[in-house]
């Protein structure tokens, strides 16, 4: 991307000053202290609404963003060390992006890189948002949305599990399958996936956002149909399903709530309710024991934008338990000011155990 000039960059300063008032000034709440962080293997206490026990902080190539429980407690996670997303920060813009994996059951976990297949361009991997598929003969596939020169892709993969490696299988692209976020697969060939920006244009987007158009949505695809099946969203976001499989959960990350969906055997979504949240909700994740819905949210939309390491974005991971209830219970479970973790992106729960991804910074392991 070549650089602007001092006129273009104070217009960008300006456009995204006038669009973070307009996301709103959401402060990371001073009661939700975080206990100095003194060393990567150190335990310390996190007082927020409940305690976790801070065991590690991984430096996934320096940019974790996106996290998805697997069975067998094995967690895939994408980084973003090349993935060049219009207005936010890249401090390796010219390395490619990776999949690591990580065994919840270790006592202590390490993130593991994974090879890729020859025959792939590694060399443009952007990985964005990820999801997982097992087949009958237990064969695990992995998806993952791609965004190559700018431009979005669905890559389909095969884990070989002995190897630790991903084949590559396919890639999968669409007129609707454009923008895209975050993706859940339901079936051998069949996914949610959510669009979070009507324009590829950066000063278009920025007036997409500004006058709150609501163009963005929810698409299905299969080999043999795809369509736009939830729409309305000012930014669609991350996005789940509920354990029975009945339900998708969808988030609108600048109207700051989560979108509560029905599925049908036609797969047509129809909306059932909207959990408002006050925050800047990123990525949802499923709790496998309880159905609880993790977030990862952004306290603070103009210090995500507009980065300063001076004063870096906060953190702020909510759980919403008995979402389907007339009163979902919504409970901050961690949160920090920016000196241990910046710009939370996703939390993914196991068994007791805590992973929180981030946009551009690192992961966090906890226990609960």
């Amino acid at each position: 991307m070549r650089a602007m000039g001092s006129e273009g960059s104070r217009e960008v300063q300006r456009l995204l000053t006038r669009t973070c008032s307009l996301l709103g000034e959401i402060r990371c709440c001073p009661s939700r202290a975080s206990v100095p962080f003194s060393g990567a293997n150190d335990i310390q206490r996190i007082a927020c609404a409940h305690l976790l026990q801070i065991r590690t902080l991984l430096p996934l190539a320096e940019n974790q963003l996106h996290v998805k429980p697997l069975i067998r407690s094995v967690s895939f996670n994408t980084t973003l060390n090349g993935l060049k997303y219009p207005g936010m920060p890249s401090f390796a813009p010219d390395e490619p992006g990776q999949i690591f994996l990580m065994d919840l059951n270790e006592q202590n976990p390490r993130a593991q890189a994974l090879n890729i297949s020859d025959g792939f361009d590694k060399a443009s991997f952007n990985p964005h948002g990820i999801s997982t598929f097992i087949d009958e003969d237990h064969t695990v596939y992995l998806y993952v949305v791609n965004h190559p020169h700018m431009k979005s892709t669905v890559e389909k993969f095969k884990f070989e599990e002995q190897q630790r490696s991903l084949v590559h299988l396919k890639t999968i692209k669409h007129e609707l399958l454009k923008s895209l976020n975050d993706i859940v697969v339901l079936g051998p060939e069949q996914f949610y996936a959510t669009r979070d920006h009507y324009f590829t244009n950066f000063f278009l987007v920025l007036l997409e956002i500004i006058m709150d158009l609501r163009w963005t949505y929810v698409v299905f695809y299969s080999p043999t149909e795809v369509k736009v099946v939830a729409k309305g969203f000012s930014s669609a976001n991350g996005i789940t399903v509920s354990l029975d499989k009945k339900y998708i959960y969808a988030a609108d990350v600048t109207a700051q709530n989560i979108h509560v969906l029905k599925k049908h055997e036609n797969w047509d979504l129809t909306q059932v309710k909207v959990i408002h949240l006050g925050t800047l909700v990123d990525n949802l994740t499923e709790d496998p024991d309880t159905g609880d819905i993790w977030a990862g949210c952004h306290p603070n939309g103009m210090k995500l934008l507009i980065y300063n390491p001076e004063d870096p974005p906060g953190s702020e991971v909510l759980r919403i338990r008995n979402v389907l209830s007339e009163k979902p219970k919504i409970s901050t479970e961690y949160a920090n000011n920016g000196s241990v973790l910046q710009g939370s992106s996703v939390a993914s729960a196991y068994h007791g155990k805590l992973l929180i991804g981030t946009v551009f910074h690192k992961a966090l392991y906890c226990l609960l």
